[in-house]
C-alpha cells in the first residue's frame, strides 16, 4: 500500500479521494462515487473530508526534490 498523502496530480478539490484511492488500490473515480453516495447517509462524512484535507500532507513534487 502507498503512503496516505494528497497527490499533486489527479486531485479535483483537495486530493483526499485521490489519496485514499491510491492508498487502497482503487480508482479515484470509484472513491469519489463512494464518497458522494456516503454523503447521502447521515453522518459526519463531509467534516471527515475537511479534516483529512487539513491533516494529510501534500505529496512532494518531483521537480522540487530534484532541484537540489
Amino acid at each position: 500500500m502507498a503512503a496516505l498523502v494528497r497527490p499533486t496530480e489527479g486531485r479535483m478539490i483537495g486530493g483526499v479521494c485521490a489519496g485514499l484511492a491510491r492508498r487502497f488500490g482503487t480508482s479515484a473515480g470509484t472513491m469519489r462515487v463512494i464518497f458522494v453516495v456516503s454523503c447521502l447517509l447521515p453522518g459526519p462524512q463531509f467534516l471527515i473530508y475537511l479534516a483529512l484535507w487539513a491533516l494529510l500532507p501534500s505529496e512532494k513534487s518531483s521537480s522540487s526534490a530534484t532541484a537540489w
